[in-house]
């Protein structure tokens, strides 16, 4: 008897599991959008063309629709993600590998609600939990813009990813959890350029995806906003309240780091924020004002200065010093005036801030401004750096010149740099 109940109490439960099995897969599935013919560029109004060519530098679409040595837009370039590599799909209107039988319903389907024009996922990779903020009036500029690019016939790489995050209807469920469709509704508690900045910041600009550190799942920490992240090996600062920037950044500030790249004050934008720096350089100036009153706004007035130690009891380090002397000095404590020049180091969160990669990684690597465009130039050091070297450069710099208590994971990322380095 008790066999009986048990084997009858398993058969129930089957069923229903074998019910929300049924029920997910329904939530999941999406239909196909008939394709259609590529609309001719005479087709689209040019104001909505230079709009969405505006828009397509506020999300920074070219840096991760083109692969390095490949054609614009054209994908493949690689993104990795601590579930496996993704690669960025061609969005030219080439027909056969890019984007040239979607309609604008397809587009803004898929910046919407994350589905391509096949009815799949879309890996959040493509942010479209940012994207779906956008209007529609912008989602049209942007479609109008991307279709009359140069097609460019590059098949996209499969994707490196384990079963089961290879399934992309199992993306519904993550969608479930954490994606809020949009688009953007005005905040009345604020005036209009802040909603403004909001909407792109938030939208387009996607600020969070690198600012906002994320869960276990990928997503964002909503109670976390502009609290910091991480993206390619680079730390993306908090723009919030937790700001470890020694200097208070204000609107102003942040509107001459956006539209120039530097700031005399805090430093040149390095690491991924380079080629956003640069594409932002394109952008209308209401727009980057309306973003920079924005995040201002977020960052907020400092309540207490940032942490500092007397320099007097800094602490002893000969082979940080003498490296220092030997290799940062003459720029960094020189009068040449950035963007050109080296930023006094007390000043940059680099030096100041919560995590020691990106300071790592600029000794490494240096500063190269994106091909093109003009910027501050500073030689790696990669191949006359030991570690140990490294790392006593490291601890002197943040000692001694950023005055702030030691990081602990240095070892770590001088590791992990140079890793990357060698990938």
């Amino acid at each position: 008897m008790k066999t009986f109940v048990t084997r009858r109490l398993v058969v129930r439960l089957l069923w229903v599991l074998g019910a929300l099995l049924l029920g997910f897969i329904a939530y999941a599935w999406r239909s196909p959008i008939p394709p259609v013919d590529a609309p001719a560029a005479e087709s689209f109004d040019a104001a909505s063309i230079r709009r969405g060519a505006q828009l397509a530098a506020l999300g920074d679409c070219v840096t991760c629709h083109s692969a390095p040595g490949s054609e614009t837009f054209a994908g493949g370039r690689e993104v990795v993600t601590p579930f496996g590599t993704i690669y960025s799909t061609n969005i030219t209107p080439d027909p056969s590998t890019g984007i040239g039988h979607w309609s604008q319903a397809a587009f803004q389907r898929a910046m919407r609600e994350g589905v391509n024009r096949e009815g799949d996922h879309l890996y959040p990779a493509f942010p479209y939990d940012h994207y779906t903020l956008v209007n529609d009036a912008d989602s049209a500029a942007l479609y109008a813009f991307i279709m009359t690019r140069q097609p460019a016939q590059a098949r996209t790489h499969d994707n490196n990813l384990p079963f089961p995050l290879n399934m992309r209807f199992l993306i519904a469920g993550w969608k479930l959890l954490f994606f809020h469709q949009g688009p953007y509704e005005q905040d009345s508690r604020h005036d209009a350029e802040w909603n403004r900045g909001a909407y792109l910041a938030n939208g387009i600009g996607h600020c969070g995806a690198c600012h906002t550190p994320r869960n276990n799942l990928g997503a964002e920490i909503a109670a976390q906003h502009f609290g910091g992240g991480d993206a390619d090996g680079w730390h993306a600062y908090a723009i919030d309240a937790d700001s470890r920037s020694l200097e208070a950044w204000n609107a102003e500030d942040l509107h001459m780091y956006l539209s120039k790249g530097w700031h005399d004050r805090h430093g040149n934008a390095h690491g991924p924020m380079a080629a956003v720096a640069a594409n932002l350089s394109s952008v209308p100036d209401a727009d980057l004002k309306a973003i920079a009153t924005y995040v201002a706004a977020v960052m907020g007035k400092r309540a207490l200065p940032l942490e500092k130690r007397s320099l007097d009891g800094t602490q002893s380090n000969d082979t940080g010093a003498a490296i220092y002397a030997a290799t940062c000095a003459s720029c960094h404590d020189g009068t040449r005036p950035l963007p050109f020049g080296g930023v006094k180091l007390m000043l940059s969160t680099a030096v100041t801030g919560e995590s020691a990669s990106n300071l790592v990684n600029v000794i490494l690597e240096g500063l190269h401004p994106p091909e093109g465009t003009p910027g501050a130039i500073m030689p790696g050091f990669s191949s006359t750096l030991t570690d140990g070297q490294l790392e006593s450069l490291v601890a002197y710099i943040r000692s001694n010149l950023g005055a702030q208590p030691p990081w602990t994971e240095v070892e770590n990322s001088v590791r992990e740099a140079r890793s990357r380095l060698r990938d």
